[in-house]
């Protein structure tokens, strides 16, 4: 298991990238991952008129038979990541903050899924805006994404996704659409989002990054916070609620939240910032395999 605050100070997003994926892989058999698509499959005899090129050397050498993989095969995707990275993404946790957190488990997720050959595109929402790459296989363009990643700032507001709707037609027969956010809107933007790319009929995934003095409301003894899109003081601490109202309260909008994606088809997972991320990767992974949805 590898501590949270141990990758986000690893500054070169490639290094960062594959230790937490070693960290995550670890325990789960590598040669049936499929992709970051997370699904699994595994391998079929070799029959007359494959594609020689989707043989296991390395299986043809250590067992003398002919196996194809059916894994790239059959299941290649295309995988974009689509980041929040508005101003609330600068809420700090100890020494980082989501911003530095959501970078660093989009690169993870990039790198998992171009080592399964999946095509990897990065959509940052920002300023109102969204920075649109698309998705590409080539190792070259792996290195533009991390490097996207490494120099993205938050900024300004979420925005009204909706009018970038073209961005998100797509030509692929299949694709996975991952979204990093903490979900801050303030009229309902990201639930807009969420229901167009619902229509669409993609293949959702929502990773929600809080921190964890978000649950404790622990800032450090401050009295207020600022709320870092719109500038407007919030009074916090037991002089407002009680710990037990605060989470409550917490509760009880995070299962609103689930439920707005739940019933939109679109999967969701928590990711506690003092958690670490290779963990909570994989024990969403083996939810996924549980409920039968690989």
């Amino acid at each position: 298991m590898v501590r949270s605050e141990d990758i986000l100070a690893i500054k070169d997003l490639s290094l960062a990238a594959r230790r937490t994926i070693d960290g995550f892989m670890s325990g789960i058999n590598r040669s049936n991952m499929k992709g970051v698509g997370l699904e699994f499959s595994g391998y079929r005899s070799y029959q007359p008129g494959d594609d020689l090129r989707w043989l296991d050397w390395k299986l043809v050498a250590r067992t003398d038979r002919y196996y194809i993989r059916e894994s790239e095969l059959e299941t290649s995707i295309s995988v974009r990541l689509l980041v929040d990275a508005s101003r609330s993404m600068d809420h700090r946790d100890g020494a980082f903050t989501k911003m530095d957190y959501a970078r660093h488990l989009a690169a993870a997720l990039a790198w998992l899924a171009h080592s399964q050959g999946d095509a990897v595109g990065l959509y940052i929402f920002r300023e109102g805006q969204v920075y649109a790459t698309p998705a590409r296989r080539d190792p070259q363009h792996l290195a533009r994404t991390f490097y996207q990643l490494e120099t993205m700032q938050a900024g300004g507001v979420f925005g009204d996704a909706i009018s970038h709707r073209h961005i998100f037609l797509g030509e692929q027969k299949r694709e996975l659409l991952i979204f990093i956010t903490d979900f801050y809107e303030t009229s309902g933007e990201i639930g807009k989002l969420l229901e167009l790319l619902a229509a669409l009929r993609h293949e959702i995934i929502v990773f929600h990054v809080m921190g964890g003095n978000e649950f404790s409301l622990d800032y450090g003894g401050y009295g207020q916070v600022e709320d870092l899109e719109t500038g407007e003081r919030v009074p916090v601490g037991a002089a407002v609620l009680t710990g037990d109202e605060y989470t409550a309260r917490v509760n009880a909008w995070l299962g609103g939240v689930r439920m707005q994606c739940l019933n939109r088809r679109i999967e969701y997972e928590l990711m506690r910032m003092d958690e670490p991320m290779d963990a909570a990767l994989r024990k969403y992974l083996k939810g996924r395999m549980g409920a039968g949805m690989v």
